[in-house]
């Protein structure tokens, strides 16, 4: 508990450092908004909660910046080609991430990918939007659910 709540801190201070772009003069501020980031942060996590392996960031931050340029070139794409070349439609898929936070980084991360937003998720089934039903949305997201089991150090 106490070398978590020491992680999480220094989290949050050296996320504070970077948004202060390195100035030391908004550390009472920082101070607070650390302390105030640091107990919700606690309060919030629940003690069975699975926790991020170090060793799964690399690979989880590579697919996600590959993919995120392919997405973008996609959809790039399918700009250019006019609205025909786009079908829009929503796809639903059984969820295979255990639940909390591995089934809200994958909403989130899905979000954030050119082309797809996740639009609705309950206990086994997530909606998504996307621009053209024809692309592998499916495979993508059984990778990326993959990915983020890797981060998590469980199942997919």
């Amino acid at each position: 508990m106490i070398r978590t709540l020491g992680l999480c801190g220094l989290s949050f201070a050296v996320l504070w450092w970077i948004l202060a772009e390195g100035r030391n003069d908004g550390w009472l501020l920082g101070g607070a908004a650390t302390a105030a980031a640091t107990w919700a942060s606690m309060r919030l996590l629940s003690p069975g909660a699975p926790g991020i392996r170090p060793a799964g960031v690399p690979g989880f931050l590579g697919y996600f910046l590959w993919n995120s340029i392919r997405g973008g070139l996609q959809v790039a794409g399918m700009a250019l080609r006019g609205r025909s070349a786009l079908r829009p439609g929503f796809v639903d898929l059984a969820v295979t991430l255990p639940p909390g936070a591995p089934r809200i980084l994958l909403v989130y991360v899905l979000g954030l990918m050119p082309g797809t937003v996740g639009v609705d998720l309950d206990d086994a089934r997530l909606r998504l939007h996307v621009l053209d039903e024809r692309l592998p949305v499916v495979a993508d997201t059984r990778a990326l659910e993959a990915s983020i089991a890797a981060l998590f150090g469980s199942k997919a």
